[in-house]
């Protein structure tokens, strides 16, 4: 009776090291497993707000365009027009550059 618990412990135990094996390689060759962490959260996190950071910067420009193509007290239509077309380009460059924001 010695001989046979012996042997089924030793069975039992060779079973175990050979399962813990099998686990082991198992886990270790699992698709995905190898693949750096996805950080998207993160990602979506940092696109809305440069879209946040975008919209406020859009509205202050166009504030600050508004403002700036009224015509001033004693100023001439000549020197109006000349200061609204100036202002016109800066205003184009500047919604550009804006919305050119994080495509870097």
């Amino acid at each position: 009776m010695k001989n046979v618990a012996k042997k089924v412990i030793i069975y039992s135990m060779v079973g175990l090291l050979h399962v813990g094996v099998f686990v082991s390689a198992a886990e270790a060759a699992a698709p995905g497993q190898n693949e750096p962490p996805r950080y998207e959260h993160r990602d979506e996190h940092r696109q809305r707000e440069l879209e946040k950071e975008k919209e406020r910067r859009l509205h202050e420009e166009n504030v600050y365009h508004e403002k700036q193509m009224k015509r001033r007290p004693f100023e001439s239509k000549k020197s109006w027009h000349e200061r609204q077309k100036k202002e016109n380009e800066r205003h184009e460059k500047a919604v550009r550059e804006i919305m050119r924001m994080g495509h870097r």
